[in-house]
């Protein structure tokens, strides 16, 4: 069985000559004074305003498709499905979002093709175009022989993915069987981290914000009824839900126990998170633990988890490490959950999205 990396970002050509013509977020920095420093990607507004100032490095493993090659070879992944890494084009005036989505989208197709079987991809939308360009560049991704899906972050058309605005999008994602890879960007305040948060670097967003991030948008998502109006919409949440598995019991007791939902009528008819979350919901193994990963088989069931490594970020802090440590988790959380039972681990490592995404050529 081959293994498939569902996780995986680069930023294009096309979408790296835009972060170098800005000077605001998102962009790329350069240093002409320090060449050493390298160029530094900036795509928090945090990172443009604390000690991290000057975003995070960026190489070549985020726009060369060498590099995602060579990475995959290094790693024994046979098939990369790449999506573009946030923010995305959510930053884009509404004139230019339509078109930049067509080139950025080409590009990835591009690459795509020229490595026949080992590239496929996750489509980007102009979420700040008017709705209908939007369902244009979706029926066109339908189109498109290796894209598989659209990635998208929670704040849809910048307001929410319980905006009802955003019902337009999602009849035309169904219509067209379109996977929603649904990932973090805005994290939370960065008030809630507290006065010292600067100490601990990016750890308290990361390992926190993320994760929240994705849980209490997928909960508006439930409790806007999208699921029930959209039965047939499906998505793949990063992260392994974010806090998703863990908290979807507490979520439906919530819902179950609300006395303003109650006088609303909005506890009648309607999919509870846990029909949703094995019927609608797929989840990637991007957890780095077997615990988390257990939880996630339980909420979603295994043949819903797909493998993933989240390259190019999370990299080895040493130049001289071969195998990356985000990857080896990982897998490593894979072989311990299913020790006995190869069979579900290689489903999770590749057999689930080959059938998922329709990956065999």
């Amino acid at each position: 069985m081959p293994v498939v990396d569902v996780h995986t970002h680069m930023y294009p050509p096309v979408y790296m000559d835009l972060l170098r013509a800005r000077d605001k977020v998102p962009y790329v920095k350069s240093f002409p004074d320090d060449p050493a420093a390298g160029d530094r990607l900036v795509i928090l507004p945090a990172e443009d305003t604390t000690s991290t100032s000057r975003g995070r490095p960026i190489g070549a493993e985020y726009y060369d498709v060498k590099e995602k090659l060579a990475f995959m070879d290094r790693h024994h992944i046979d098939v990369s499905v790449i999506s573009l890494a946030n923010p995305w084009l959510d930053w884009l005036p509404s004139d230019e979002a339509a078109e930049t989505a067509r080139k950025v989208n080409d590009d990835v197709e591009r690459m795509c093709a020229e490595h026949e079987g080992r590239l496929f991809g996750f489509g980007t939308l102009p979420l700040s175009a008017p709705a209908e360009q939007v369902v244009e560049e979706i029926d066109r991704l339908s189109k498109l022989p290796h894209h598989r899906g659209i990635v998208m972050g929670t704040s849809g058309l910048g307001s929410g993915l319980d905006d009802p605005a955003l019902d337009t999008i999602y009849a035309a994602l169904e219509k067209h069987g379109q996977l929603v890879f649904l990932h973090p960007h805005y994290g939370l305040p960065t008030s809630v981290y507290g006065d010292r948060a600067s100490d601990y670097g990016h750890v308290l967003p990361l390992a926190l914000g993320f994760p929240l991030e994705t849980t209490i948008a997928v909960a508006r998502m439930l409790l806007s009824g999208v699921w029930d109006r959209f039965p047939k919409l499906n998505v793949l949440i990063a992260h392994s839900g974010g806090t998703l598995p863990f908290l979807a019991g507490r979520i439906e007791s919530c819902i179950a126990h609300d006395a303003h939902l109650k006088k609303e009528g909005k506890l009648g008819k309607r999919r509870d998170v846990w029909d949703v979350l094995k019927n609608n919901i797929y989840l990637d193994a991007v957890i780095y633990a077997d615990v988390g990963l257990k939880a996630a088989i339980d909420a979603s069931g295994a043949d819903r988890l797909m493998f993933g490594t989240d390259h190019p970020f999370f990299p080895p802090l040493e130049e001289d490490e071969g195998e990356w440590l985000s990857v080896k988790l990982n897998s490593q959380a894979v072989r311990s959950t299913f020790g006995d039972d190869p069979k579900n681990a290689a489903a999770i490592m590749g057999g689930n999205a080959m059938r998922v995404l329709r990956l065999s050529s």
